[in-house]
């Protein structure tokens, strides 16, 4: 859960205050989250939880895929935006910290609808291809390894459907995108997939500066007869 970039604390309480609906089960497993090493880091704002809830129920969402599990508390929030009937299917490499959120998964009862798939993404992703095909997806949510994001996104885009929403978490990645010295890999990584959805003329997108930056990312619609 990287701060909120470039907002004085004092105003990030109170837009937390001022709008922040998170019930009993999500606080307790961000609090359990928040005792693990880089726990608080690595999770989303409750607040950004509360936005994909909204967004994924905009869709509305069907079908949901989410690339980086991590302890589970945004694929919580995604799993309670599912249309009746829905599905998703949440992506991490071990089963260590997605282990920790099912517990809350069971106590919220959407434990059934959640799918977990551990391994490699980037091979969880062409197997869904594989096995369900394109346009299969109405809602996709990526955090995770930062060298990934692009086979990550490509595979997501085939994967999505003509009216569904890529969110993208971590695309400020803690403000050093404009920091000079960070020339870490994972900082590049980023500056290039922000490089690489801005020129896609694939896509509409928006960079949000809430967060570590959320980036929204929609197919275009194909004009008639193409």
């Amino acid at each position: 859960m990287a701060n909120q970039v470039g907002l004085p604390a004092a105003l990030s309480e109170y837009i937390r205050e001022s709008s922040l609906r998170e019930d009993g089960i999500l606080r307790q497993l961000r609090e359990t989250t928040a005792e693990l090493p880089a726990g608080s880091a690595m999770q989303v704002m409750p607040e950004e939880g509360q936005l994909l809830t909204l967004l994924a129920g905009l869709t509305p969402a069907r079908r949901i895929l989410e690339v980086g599990t991590f302890t589970g508390y945004s694929t919580l929030c995604l799993a309670r935006a599912l249309a009746p009937g829905g599905r998703l299917v949440t992506c991490d490499i071990t089963h260590r910290w997605p282990g920790i959120g099912a517990d809350y998964w069971a106590r919220a009862g959407v434990e059934g609808k959640i799918d977990l798939r551990i391994g490699d993404a980037t091979e969880t992703l062409k197997a869904l291809l594989a096995e369900e095909g394109p346009g299969t997806f109405d809602f996709v949510f990526i955090d995770a390894d930062k060298q990934g994001y692009p086979d990550y996104y490509e595979t997501s885009l085939a994967l999505l459907g003509e009216r569904g929403l890529i969110v993208v978490d971590n695309t400020l990645f803690f403000g050093k995108v404009v920091d000079p010295d960070a020339q870490d890999a994972d900082t590049a990584a980023i500056r290039a997939f922000n490089t690489l959805v801005r020129d896609d003329p694939r896509v509409e997108m928006s960079l949000v500066p809430m967060a570590d930056g959320i980036t929204l990312i929609r197919k275009k619609s194909q004009p008639v007869g193409e």
